[in-house]
C-alpha cells in the first residue's frame, strides 16, 4: 500500500515538475526571481528530450510500482489520466526533438517578455 501511494505521488510530482518547465517562465512575468529556479528546470527538460535520456524519476517509480506488486499502469485516476501525459504512446526520438522545439518556443515567448520589462525598468 506504502509503495503505490509513494509511486502516486511520486508521478503527481513529476507531473507537476513537466508542468513547471513547460510554463515556469510564465511565473516570471509576476516574479521574476522564479527565473533562478525555472532556467535550471529549462535547461533539464530540454536535455532529456534532446539527449534520448529518460528522467531519473522514472525508473524511482517504476521501481516503487514493482515493489507495490503492480504490474503495470491499470487502475485508478492516476494510471488512466496522469500517466499518458507523462508517458506518452508512440513518442520517438523525432517526436522529442519536436517537443524540445516547442518548449524552447514557450518559454522563448515567456522571458521575451520578462527581459521586455527588465529593458524598460
Amino acid at each position: 500500500m506504502i509503495w503505490r501511494a509513494l509511486a502516486d505521488v511520486l508521478v503527481v510530482f513529476h507531473l507537476t515538475f513537466v508542468a513547471f518547465v513547460i510554463l515556469g517562465g510564465f511565473l516570471a512575468w509576476k516574479w521574476p526571481r522564479v527565473a533562478f529556479v525555472h532556467l535550471p528546470a529549462l535547461a533539464w527538460g530540454v536535455w532529456i528530450e534532446v539527449s534520448g535520456w529518460i528522467c531519473p524519476l522514472t525508473p524511482l517509480e517504476n521501481d516503487l510500482r514493482g515493489l507495490a506488486g503492480e504490474a503495470g499502469y491499470r487502475d485508478g485516476f492516476l494510471h488512466h489520466y496522469v500517466l499518458p501525459v507523462l508517458y506518452p504512446p508512440g513518442l520517438t526520438r523525432p517526436n522529442q526533438w519536436v517537443l524540445a522545439a516547442l518548449l524552447l518556443a514557450i518559454n522563448g515567448v515567456a522571458y521575451g517578455r520578462v527581459l521586455a520589462r527588465w529593458r524598460r525598468h
